[in-house]
């Protein structure tokens, strides 16, 4: 499927503000199930903006603005080519094969940054009851299985609610409310992977929720949210717990890595007012 995206990112500050310092992740990838044909980026006030790529393989245009300024505004616009992917689900091995792979020294220092804790997965007794729930004791044939279990269960045990977490949420805070928002839901996943030792990154991008008639439906949409984890011998495979399924060509992929703070849309810092109003607009449509 081929896919319109435009995100409009809009500052406007109570007084002018100066040297502002960005940051900017809203280039799509082309990997496996996806092909950005097409993208641009635009400042106003204009200035050069000059891309890099991250450690983790994002593509990162930065930008500064240091003469004063009342707004700022950043539109990215792409056109990307989706595919639903052939990548196998099915193991090659029996499911303890699989565990003595993913337990292997080698195995974990090779994926050592999607294994380990951060600020917002870190380990607490609740997550620990939470992951052996899912199990339940009951025998697990492969990881793929697992993952989809993790997901289920996440989908089934939260409440999808706006406006009670943050983007500082950590997975403990989660646990406690039992709600939350696509990065609540894609933390809590990878923290609940390292516990069976399964390597697990955040994934940003957006959900196209359209349906496919002969009109486009005007739906809003938002930036969103969801993991990639390693199965052994297959790959890395894409699963949205927020919506319980594994992700297809409704899902355009911007970056990953270990958490949100490795991927944040925009970021940047500046120097004037702490006044400010943002709005953020996320529009997709099929071309």
């Amino acid at each position: 499927m081929r896919l319109q995206v435009s995100h409009l990112t809009k500052y406007v500050y109570r007084e002018p503000v100066i040297d502002s310092v960005n940051e900017v992740r809203l280039t799509p990838k082309t990997e496996d199930c996806q092909t950005c044909c097409d993208h641009s980026i635009s400042i106003q006030p204009f200035v050069s903006l000059f891309p890099y790529t991250d450690y983790f393989g994002n593509t990162v245009h930065y930008f500064s603005v240091p003469f004063p300024h009342g707004e700022l505004v950043i539109e990215s616009r792409s056109i990307v080519q989706t595919s639903e992917g052939s990548l196998e689900q099915t193991s090659r091995v029996p499911y303890s094969a699989e565990c003595e792979i993913l337990e292997s020294e080698a195995f974990q220092n090779q994926y050592a940054e999607y294994l380990m804790e951060t600020a917002y997965t870190k380990t607490t007794k609740e997550l620990e009851d939470f992951a052996k729930g899912i199990v339940h004791g009951e025998k697990v044939e492969s990881v793929y299985e697992l993952l989809e279990r993790i997901s289920h269960a996440i989908y089934t045990t939260f409440t999808y609610e706006t406006n009670v977490t943050n983007v500082h949420t950590t997975v403990e805070e989660t646990l406690q409310l039992k709600r939350g928002v696509c990065q609540d839901y894609a933390h809590l996943m990878i923290a609940t992977c390292r516990l069976f030792n399964v390597p697990c990154r955040y994934v940003s991008g957006y959900h196209y929720l359209g349906e496919l008639g002969s009109e486009e439906t005007k739906v809003q949409h938002f930036s969103h949210a969801w993991v990639e984890a390693y199965v052994p011998l297959i790959g890395w495979i894409g699963l949205d717990p927020t919506n319980n399924e594994k992700t297809n060509w409704r899902y355009i992929k911007i970056g990953h890595g270990r958490n949100y703070s490795d991927v944040v849309p925009v970021k940047g810092m500046y120097r004037g007012t702490p006044c400010q109003q943002l709005e953020v607009t996320v529009e997709l449509k099929r071309v």
